[in-house]
This record gives C-alpha cells, sequence and structure tokens, in this order.
C-alpha cells in the first residue's frame, strides 16, 4: 500500500507538472528560477575559465617557475642561491625609451618597451617569431626583433634600421609570440628585444633610468617552489630593498588586478539577479498556491491522502526547478560564450574548456531557490481541510514552516556566499539585503498603521476613500508587497547607481586642458636646451620638474621594513623607489589639507595624503630617504592631495627648495603637443635621443578600447538583472489578482463604474510604488557606500536626490507593471469573475 501511494503521488506530480506547464501556471516562476540560473552561471563559467587559463600558462606567462623583479641588478645572494640549489637562470632587462627610424627612412619615432635579453632565454615557453615559428636564440648582436605594429608605426621594412639611444640595429625578425609578456594588454607599446650585450652601447641605461631587471629560475617544482620561498621570506625581512618574487602561487598580478573591479561587479549583478529572482520565485510560488486551494480542497474530498498531495506538489516544483535550471545553464553558457567575445582583447590565448562546478553551482542555485522560496506555500495545499468545498474562508495559505523557511534562507544566503567569490562583497551585499527587508517591512507596517488612522474623510474623493480602504483591509498582503517592490526596486537603484559611477571612475577621461605628453630621462645637462626647444616649438607653460629616485629607508629614526605595515599596498610601497622632486613653488594642482608650505625650507618635505594615510605617516613625522646612496633627511611639514587622474605631473614627496645640487636627478616635462608643429616628437627625439617621450593620447585611447570591452560585458549581463526585475515588479503586482478580480466584480456589482474601478487601482499602484521607490533609494545609498568603500574602493558622492527620483520611478514602474499585469481585471464581465468565485 506504501508502495502503491508513492507511485500514485509521482504519477499525480508528473502529470499536473505537464497540465500546469501547458497551461501557464508556473510560467513566471520557472522564468524567474532561468533568469537566476543563467545571470550566475554566464559569470561563473567565465570566471572559472580565465582561473583554469591563468594556471595552464603560470609558466609561459613568467617565462620560469620562479622569477625574481627587482628595480636594480639583481642582488648576488639570489644569483648564489639559485647556483646552489641547481636552478636554471635567466636575466633580462626591460624599460620604456624611443625607438626611431633615421632620417632618410622619415625620422619617425616611437615609444617601445624595450627588452635586453641573455643567452637561454626564455627558460619556459616558447619565443615564436613570424614565418620562422620557434626561435632557438636570442637576436644576435647588432639585431633587433620587434612587434609588427612598430614597423607600421615607423613605416619601415624588415632588413632595415632602427635607432636606439646612440646605436642603429638591424630589424632582422617579427615576434608572433612572447611567452613572458603576461597579460597583453598591460604592455601597449610595441616590444623591441635585443641582444643583452648590446645594451650598454644604446647608453639609454641611466643612473636615474627606471628599468626592470627580471631573473627566472628553472627546475624541478619542489626546488624551484622552495627557492622561490627562501626569495619571498628574504624580501620580506627587509633584506633587500625593491625586490618581488613571482611563482605559480602568485603568477603575473596584471591581469587578475585589472580585472578584479569588472568581476567584483559582474558577480554583484550576478547576486542581485538571484535575489530578485527570489522574491518573484517566493510570490509566483504564493500566487500558484492560491490559485490550487479549491483544487486540492477538492482532491482531499475524493480521498486523496496528505502525503500523496505533498509528494505530488513536491515532485511537480522540483521538475520545474530542475526543467528551469537546465534551460538557465544552457542560457547562462551561451551568454558567457557572449563575454569571451567581447573580452577577445583582453586575453591573447584560447581559454580551455569550462569545468563542471559553474553548472553545479548554477543547478543547486535553481533548486534551492525553489526549496528556500517556493516550496513553503505549496506545501501548505497538503492541509487544506476537504470542508474548504463549501466554505471558502477555510484553509488560507499562512505565512509558512518556520523551520522550512529558515533552512531554505540559510541555504540561499549560503550559496550566494559562496558565488560571490568574496566573503566582503557577498557579507555587504546579501546582509545588507536582509537588513533592508526588515527594514521595509517595519516601514511598510508603520506607513499602514498611519493610513489606518488618517483615512480621508466625506469630503475627499470618492477614488481617494476606496484606494485607501482596500489597502488599509489587507495590512499583512500590503506589507509582504511594499517589502517585495522594495527589495525589487533596491537592486535595480544599486545596480543604476554603481554602474553609472563605476564606468565614470574607468572612463575618467583627461580634463580638457591636460598634459598629453610626458617627457622623462633628460639629463641636466640638456635641460636649457630642452626647454629651449619647447619654446621655439610652440609649447607653452610646461609642466617642468627635477626628478630623484628615492627609497623610504627610515621613519623618525626606526628603519622601515615592509614587514611592519599590514596592508599590501603599504608593504609594495616600502619595497620600490619613489619618484620625487624638489620645488620652491607649490603647484597650483596641489592643494594642502594639513600643515604650511614654506619655500626654501632645507629640513621639510610635502607628503601626498594618500601615501600618508597608507604608510600612517603624520605632521612632524621624520623621514630618511636614500636617493642613489646619498642620505637626506627632513621633516613633514604639509601634506597635500594630488588628483591621480588629472594626468599633471604628480609627486608622492615634494621637498620646497629650488636646488639640491647633490642628489642623482633627470627632468621630466609634461606638456600639450603644439596642435601646429609638424614632426614634432621626430624632431624632438633626433635631437634629444635618450629621452623618452610618452604620448599618452595613443595609450589612453588603448586602453579606453579595453574599458569599453569590459563596460559592454558588464552592461550584457546588466539586462538579465532588469529583467528579473521586471520579474519582481509583474509578480508582485500580480500575486493580488484573483483577490482583485473578485473584490472589483462586487463593487461592480453593486454599481461602481468602470472608471471609478480604474482610478482607484491606479492610485493604489502609484501610492504603494512611490512608497517602496522612496525606500529603496534610500537603501541602495547606504548599500552602495558600503559596497564603494569596501569591495571596490573607488571615490562615490550619494546623490542625496536619490530618494525622491526613485519615489517618482517606483511609481511610475508599479503603475506600468500593473496596467500589464491586471490588464484584464477591469474588462472581464462581472457575470463571468463571479461564477468563477462561486465555483
Amino acid at each position: 500500500m506504501k508502495q502503491q501511494g508513492w507511485t500514485h503521488g509521482l504519477r499525480l506530480g508528473a502529470r499536473s507538472l505537464w497540465r500546469d506547464v501547458r497551461a501557464g501556471e508556473l510560467r513566471l516562476l520557472m522564468l524567474s528560477v532561468a533568469l537566476a540560473v543563467a545571470a550566475l552561471t554566464a559569470v561563473g563559467f567565465l570566471a572559472d575559465r580565465m582561473q583554469a587559463g591563468l594556471w595552464r600558462d603560470a609558466r609561459q606567462l613568467l617565462g620560469g617557475d620562479a622569477v625574481v623583479v627587482s628595480d636594480q641588478a639583481t642582488p648576488p645572494q639570489v644569483l648564489q642561491e639559485a647556483q646552489r640549489l641547481g636552478l636554471q637562470i635567466n636575466t633580462s632587462v626591460s624599460f620604456p625609451t624611443m625607438a626611431r627610424a633615421l632620417p632618410e627612412q622619415g625620422g619617425a619615432s616611437r615609444l617601445v618597451a624595450l627588452k635586453a635579453v641573455a643567452p637561454g632565454y626564455p627558460l619556459r615557453g616558447r619565443l615564436e617569431l613570424q614565418g620562422a615559428g620557434h626561435a632557438s636564440a636570442i637576436p644576435p648582436p647588432g639585431e633587433v626583433w620587434v612587434d609588427a605594429a612598430l614597423l607600421e608605426a615607423l613605416r619601415l621594412q624588415p632588413g632595415q634600421a632602427l635607432a636606439l639611444g646612440e646605436r642603429t640595429f638591424r630589424v632582422s625578425a617579427l615576434i608572433e609570440r612572447e611567452p613572458d609578456r603576461g597579460a597583453g594588454f598591460m604592455n601597449f607599446a610595441p616590444r623591441v628585444m635585443l641582444n643583452a650585450a648590446d645594451l650598454a652601447s644604446t647608453a639609454l641605461v641611466q643612473p636615474a633610468s627606471r628599468v626592470t631587471w627580471r631573473m627566472a629560475v628553472a627546475g624541478p617544482d619542489k626546488v624551484a617552489n622552495q627557492f622561490a620561498a627562501w626569495a619571498r621570506d628574504q624580501a620580506q625581512q627587509g633584506h633587500w630593498r625593491g625586490v618581488q618574487v613571482e611563482s605559480l602561487d602568485s603568477g603575473r598580478p596584471e591581469m587578475r588586478q585589472t580585472l578584479e573591479r569588472a568581476s567584483q561587479f559582474l558577480n554583484l549583478v550576478a547576486l542581485l539577479a538571484a535575489m530578485l529572482c527570489a522574491v518573484a520565485v517566493a510570490l509566483a510560488a504564493r500566487s500558484f498556491a492560491e490559485r490550487q486551494l479549491d483544487a486540492c480542497a477538492l482532491l482531499r474530498v475524493l480521498g486523496q491522502s496528505q502525503r500523496t498531495l505533498t509528494l505530488s506538489y513536491s515532485v511537480e516544483f522540483l521538475g520545474a526547478g530542475l526543467a528551469a535550471s537546465l534551460l538557465g545553464l544552457g542560457v547562462g553558457y551561451g551568454v558567457h560564450l557572449g563575454f569571451v567575445q567581447l573580452l577577445a582583447g583582453l586575453v591573447e590565448t584560447q581559454l580551455p574548456a569550462a569545468s563542471l562546478q559553474p553548472a553545479l553551482m548554477g543547478l543547486a542555485m535553481g533548486l534551492t531557490l525553489l526549496v528556500a522560496f517556493g516550496l513553503p506555500p505549496v506545501l501548505q495545499l497538503a492541509q487544506v481541510p476537504p470542508l474548504r468545498v463549501i466554505r471558502r474562508d477555510l484553509g488560507g495559505l499562512q505565512l509558512g514552516s518556520g523551520l522550512v523557511l529558515g533552512m531554505g534562507l540559510v541555504g540561499f544566503a549560503l550559496t550566494l556566499l559562496m558565488v560571490s567569490r568574496s566573503w566582503t562583497l557577498g557579507l555587504i551585499t546579501v546582509g545588507g539585503f536582509g537588513v533592508a527587508l526588515l527594514l521595509f517591512a517595519g516601514l511598510a507596517a508603520a506607513a499602514l498603521w498611519a493610513l489606518r488612522r488618517f483615512v480621508p474623510g466625506e469630503q475627499a474623493p470618492r477614488w481617494l476613500r476606496l484606494a485607501t480602504r482596500q489597502v488599509a483591509a489587507r495590512p499583512v498582503f500590503a506589507v509582504v508587497q511594499v517589502s517585495a517592490l522594495s527589495v525589487g526596486l533596491l537592486a535595480l537603484a544599486l545596480l543604476v547607481l554603481l554602474r553609472t559611477d563605476l564606468v565614470a571612475s574607468w572612463r575618467q577621461a583627461t580634463p580638457a586642458n591636460a598634459p598629453d605628453r610626458f617627457v622623462i630621462n633628460v639629463q641636466p645637462e640638456q635641460a636649457q636646451d630642452f626647454l629651449a626647444h619647447l619654446t621655439a616649438s610652440g609649447v607653452r607653460s610646461p609642466d617642468w620638474f627635477p626628478m630623484i629616485r628615492g627609497r623610504l629607508v627610515a621613519i623618525n629614526g626606526r628603519e622601515v621594513q615592509s614587514s611592519d605595515f599590514a596592508t599590501e599596498r603599504a608593504r609594495r610601497l616600502v619595497d620600490r623607489e619613489f619618484n620625487l622632486s624638489h620645488t620652491e613653488t607649490l603647484p597650483a594642482h596641489n592643494p594642502l589639507v594639513a600643515g604650511r608650505w614654506v619655500p626654501g625650507e632645507a629640513d621639510g618635505v610635502s607628503v601626498e595624503q594618500g601615501i600618508a594615510e597608507t604608510l600612517g605617516l603624520k605632521m612632524g613625522d621624520r623621514l630618511r630617504f636614500d636617493m642613489g646612496g646619498v642620505q637626506h633627511e627632513a621633516r613633514i611639514t604639509s601634506v597635500r592631495k594630488v588628483d591621480w587622474a588629472s594626468m599633471r605631473a604628480n609627486f608622492f614627496m615634494l621637498f620646497p627648495l629650488a636646488q639640491m645640487p647633490d642628489l642623482p636627478i633627470t627632468y621630466m616635462a609634461a606638456f600639450r603637443t603644439p596642435v601646429e608643429a609638424l614632426n614634432f616628437e621626430n624632431a624632438m627625439v633626433q635631437k634629444f635621443p635618450n629621452i623618452t617621450s610618452v604620448d599618452m593620447r595613443s595609450t589612453l585611447n588603448q586602453v579606453q578600447k579595453v574599458l569599453d570591452q569590459v563596460v559592454r560585458a558588464v552592461e550584457f549581463l546588466f539586462g538579465f538583472t532588469l529583467a528579473a526585475g521586471l520579474m519582481v515588479l509583474l509578480a508582485a503586482v500580480g500575486a493580488s489578482r484573483q483577490a482583485r478580480e473578485r473584490e472589483y466584480a462586487i463593487m461592480r456589482a453593486l454599481g461602481a463604474s468602470r472608471q471609478l474601478l480604474a482610478q482607484v487601482q491606479r492610485t493604489e499602484l502609484l501610492g504603494l510604488g512611490w512608497l517602496a521607490g522612496f525606500m529603496a533609494s534610500s537603501m541602495a545609498l547606504v548599500v552602495g557606500w558600503g559596497l564603494t568603500r569596501f569591495v571596490f574602493e573607488f571615490a562615490w558622492q550619494p546623490p542625496l536626490w536619490a530618494p525622491l527620483a526613485g519615489g517618482a520611478l517606483g511609481a511610475a514602474l508599479a503603475w506600468a507593471a500593473g496596467s500589464l499585469s491586471l490588464a484584464g481585471v477591469l474588462r472581464q464581465p462581472v457575470v463571468q469573475t463571479l461564477r468563477q468565485a462561486e465555483q
């Protein structure tokens, strides 16, 4: 008998599922689940493939099993330890500089990323040349290998000459693929590769030049890991300055750092879509259960047991959820392929196939949505008493089982935290929405209490009196409806506010009057001639500063160690050399936030506000710097606010002195390229071949292209969340359709006109929508502040007008969704509605 009951329940559930799907009863619920799964799996598949690709190509991206990166020549102890362990060793040197064609070849010039390599390069991966395949050696002396883009920019052909500093080289090959270049979008300048033996003859490396040394090692995994751990420990203990260790567990960080903010925003969009769909599932399930009450009571009269009905509805809902989740998986996989195409410029290698983890996570999310928010009201159908067949007031839906609902909510929250891939993002988002839901319910209840107390009197318009009484007559349902609308609008408001400011922070354009060209490595003996050349070329008021490379070695007499600082940024700052400068005049774009600027103060230094906060520096602290072997100590006398997006010449530290003659310096200039000057850059580089000229227009255009791809990917998924928000609005408004049909039919039978009821419906929707929109926008400012401060880490000015605009938008959206969802309520004949209510 028990076996027959199970079989009968399964058959009944399967038939009910097929019937309700064909009738459209489960359409909104299944669409909500499919959207949530699609949004989550689209981001999940992309992140999974990106991570797998990074690990697969880690050795090639590094050029070895571990790499010691330094801003000075590799410490001899590092070389000795690698040799002692029997590891293969290869050292390369790289820095930006200018390459130029000879005058008889046009004299064009271009910023390039120069790389000097030694025999044995690369230790891991393969260097590939166009037309020659795998390169088994490095460029011969007197020759260079270059990117094809450089020849196009300089209008050269293979075999012609290329000038670098004081030397001329023959271009003998084009680079097809460079294994250790890392994420290609970080190296915007074309590559020029030459033999390390030729570097000194170019005279490009000066005492104050910014050069990067990379010593790669290769060998057995255990030995390479041992070496990486030893080198990292020595660097963290402060035995060397400006040294970092890259290995398989750290990889090249550029790709992760560049895509981190976009990935976090994509995860936020997916989280918001999931939470919106959860609300839609809960409302759709409750609406479905209410429509099934009478049918369930009839089945009880015909002898169906509670166990059979419970099994039947469980099978129906789980089957619907599984089908919707599979549909969402397919859509999500297709969307992630769109992401891959949009981000094609960021990833130069073929990504590996996706794993099953995102698919399993998507299925878990779909089923969790149903168990947490769909099953509680539906399982109550099995408890409907048979007496409801003749007494409609019996067997109504209750709030549901607290145990089932609580377990479902906990499971859903944990799933969201895992999906977020960031505890900070997950806790702020999930916790913020949980607090917001409780707050919305409390405020809605308070608003209904005030409404019941101050119902308009007889002097008010009839439609207003009816609308307020309609809302006040169903307080619990009104609170649920307003809370659901508020959560949906909160997600949309948060997404719109953050998207606008996040994209704006990505796309901070150069100010109209900002410099578009930077020139560095101007030697002291060239300073006067260089300034005269700029003036003769039509350059007006260039930013002109001496540049000093210095390292912070002590604070208040105590030696600085990277291990003294808690944050990763602080440790990186003290491990690197700063670009310092001196000037007797405070730059106009560097306003003071503390202290005084005293021109000529020999013992003073002005510190940028951000680095002061990061390193915990305060007014009066004494700082000691090592500048090319020269020790210099000064006291913090002022703190400046620097706008790094201004594209002006900015420095962490400024000494208020006109001259500092004992220090090794070069000069830098920042200016706007004169439009009327023809061949400006070529003439400048030919006259001063050792300088490095950076045309920021080209670089910014390439950066903007990358950001456009990221933004398109973000906006692509943005559409899913908007669709999920529409599902919530339709579900929240449409949940009251059945009750409204009966109430409006009774009022029309008592003489109310269709026009009056339309006014009542419009007033009710506009009022509830405005309240929900106002509360949602206000809460969005709070949650948005937390996300921008602790997750995205960019400055955000909350728009104080958002609550008023949100209220107006919420009213408009609620009215539009109500018009769509309740379109047929007033058009249905009264007799038909009353007959349906009697059945």
